[in-house]
């Protein structure tokens, strides 16, 4: 994309995203979010995306998705969560922590090496894909200039946990035994998903992918970079290429402290990855800037915030993270910054003139 000079008439405020708290404010862009997403992705930034560029699609043929609590386009009540994932497995709503988790007592799956007895993998061919497109076309209509990305609940590890319980599958990823087996499973799991966002591909105008596997807790992760590299880098990486094959972009989810895991995403080839502030994001960007697009948490504003202060503040957040050759994306846990507008337009306002240099 040829570079575009900055001018400060896109400041003007052309309409409000509604949202849970104020509405955001929808600069004059020079072009489209999603034009915007797609050229951070291609190292070739317009402006620091700060979270209206881009939305998640979430369909309701996958159980997984209603499973956990998401479904494109309306808010789930409480009692509607839950349910069957596509695999069978019970998930029920725990409304102390808002989100679902696998019925407990009694698990799928006790041995790896038994998968193929227990385990019946869904076939995606018999779902509605037409019903689905058409009803999510006001869906798609409604973010045409936005960049839709479909979202994988349930990646690797996270599906293991769902059949076989968080200590068990932790043990089947390191122990010899087992170890065959989940490479088997994470094989078979890697060309489910692969089907999958073809289907997306035939059926909904996606933009891109977001793959959910969390790694880690909120001190480490749950395993080594070794392992990692072993059971969970060549299925991972057989899905990631076959959706750089079909001209998308990977966005990976991932909590947890997990930045010592950093070099196996980018062997695998994520695009991107915004993970939990107890990862120290500065020396990952000054580390792996240049590898891997970095979802950055600004530095937090003060108490009783003042325009002078959100501006010196919104500067030294675009002069860290815009050395040449990487950009980044602005966490979504940054929220309190982006709900300050003086902070948003000087942000806007520095990066757009910093890219158009």
């Amino acid at each position: 994309m040829a570079k575009i000079p900055f001018n400060e008439s896109e400041l003007n405020i052309v309409a409000e995203k509604p949202g849970r708290g104020a509405p955001t404010p929808i600069y004059d862009f020079p072009v489209t979010p999603k034009e915007a997403i797609l050229a951070n992705y291609r190292k070739e930034p317009v402006w620091m995306p700060m979270g209206l560029e881009a939305v998640y699609f979430i369909d309701d043929l996958i159980g997984d998705n209603k499973a956990r609590g998401a479904i494109s386009g309306r808010r789930l009540a409480p009692e509607e969560i839950g349910g069957k994932d596509m695999f069978g497995i019970e998930w029920v709503y725990v409304p102390k922590v808002g989100g679902s988790i696998v019925k407990p007592g009694k698990p799928t799956l006790d041995d790896a090496n038994n998968w193929k007895e227990v385990i019946q993998f869904p076939d995606v061919d018999t779902w509605d894909w037409e019903g689905a497109a058409e009803r999510f076309k006001p869906y798609f209509e409604e973010n045409k200039d936005i960049y839709v990305r479909s979202m994988i609940f349930n990646g690797f590890f996270e599906r293991l946990i769902s059949w076989m319980d968080f200590e068990a599958a932790a043990t089947a990823m390191i122990d010899e035994d087992q170890q065959d087996a989940v490479k088997e499973i994470f094989d078979n799991i890697a060309d489910l998903y692969i089907k999958i966002i073809d289907k997306h591909l035939e059926y909904y105008p996606i933009d891109g992918v977001n793959f959910h596997d969390d790694w880690g807790a909120q001190r480490a992760p749950f395993f080594s970079l070794a392992t990692v590299r072993e059971m969970l880098v060549p299925a991972m990486k057989k899905f990631v290429d076959h959706v750089h094959e079909k001209g998308l972009f990977v966005d990976f989810h991932s909590c947890g402290c997990i930045e010592m895991l950093v070099p196996a995403m980018i062997e695998i080839g994520i695009d991107s990855w915004g993970g939990q502030p107890m990862n120290d994001y500065e020396k990952l960007y000054d580390l792996y800037g240049d590898k891997i697009i970095l979802g950055v948490i600004p530095k937090a504003l003060p108490e009783n915030c003042t325009d002078e202060q959100a501006k010196e503040n919104a500067k030294e957040f675009v002069e860290r993270y815009t050395k040449p050759g990487t950009c980044v994306f602005i966490s979504g846990s940054g929220a309190a910054n982006l709900a300050n507008r003086t902070w948003r337009a000087e942000v806007y306002r520095l990066s757009r003139m910093k890219y158009s240099e």
